[in-house]
């Protein structure tokens, strides 16, 4: 049982996602392939060593010297800091050699306007096996020259090295750093606290008072939400079933400025 969680809450959830997909797709749920790779911060023999228990994200992007790649590494370089902070690895990732990252990383540096240093390590992948093993690219376009590249993915991994949430752009679109720690926030809480983290979270539920609360898990027991969730507010609805179990929770302050 995760530290401080409910037994019939976080626990019962989990089973509801199956460790290793029948088809070999990765799933929310699934143990993250491990990999070999050769990285601007060394080579690593396995990517599971290198999580070492740590909450931890995968960031892909499409392509060295592109353009909107380059905002994206130079926003997650403001944001490594925080996410150290909150116990989170982070490694990106392209189908480009790890030499082209490091020459491409001086045009990161010199046009973001904040003088970010990149501290966190960039995976090559120009085999795109990893891209493959992630789903990121159909094993059919694995030996196809130029083209496809990765896409805009966001893979973040719990300690036990279980999926736990993905995101896909495409290469015309990029991501916004803000929600990515939002995400980080709403999935450390709800493995502590056997909590879901409401749509909008935490500007939610303000009308009624309880901005920034979060439900209980439906798994969570009636017994269990009595004993361990006193000050617990179930919201009335026109079916009558008491689902909607509110309960108190701490928002971190990088969370408080997202909508």
């Amino acid at each position: 049982m995760t530290d401080g969680a409910i037994p019939s809450g976080i626990d019962a959830y989990g089973k509801l996602y199956e460790p290793k997909s029948s088809d070999g797709v990765l799933r929310l749920g699934n143990t993250v392939p491990d990999f070999a790779a050769d990285t601007t911060h060394g080579h690593w023999d396995s990517f599971h060593e290198w999580i070492e228990g740590k909450w931890a994200i995968l960031f892909s992007h499409p392509a060295d010297f592109t353009p909107v790649c380059t905002t994206e590494i130079g926003r997650l370089a403001l944001k490594y800091k925080e996410l150290q902070d909150k116990g989170v690895k982070l490694a990106t990732l392209s189908c480009d050699s790890v030499d082209s990252h490091s020459r491409w990383l001086n045009d990161v540096v010199a046009h973001c306007e904040n003088k970010v240093t990149v501290d966190f390590p960039i995976i090559g992948d120009p085999s795109r096996e990893i891209a493959v093993k992630y789903g990121m690219l159909d094993p059919a376009m694995k030996d196809v020259e130029g083209l496809p590249l990765t896409i805009r993915a966001v893979f973040i991994i719990g300690p036990d090295k279980k999926l736990k949430l993905s995101l896909n752009y495409p290469a015309s679109v990029g991501r916004n750093m803000d929600e990515i720690m939002r995400c980080v926030d709403a999935l450390q809480i709800s493995a502590k606290k056997s909590v879901a983290l409401p749509a909008n979270w935490p500007n939610n539920h303000d009308s009624i008072g309880k901005k920034g609360w979060a439900f209980l898990l439906p798994t969570v027991t009636p017994e269990d939400a009595k004993k361990h969730f006193p000050d617990m507010h179930t919201c009335a609805v026109p079916s009558g079933i008491e689902y909607l179990r509110l309960t108190e929770v701490d928002v971190p302050t990088s969370a408080k400025g997202s909508s």
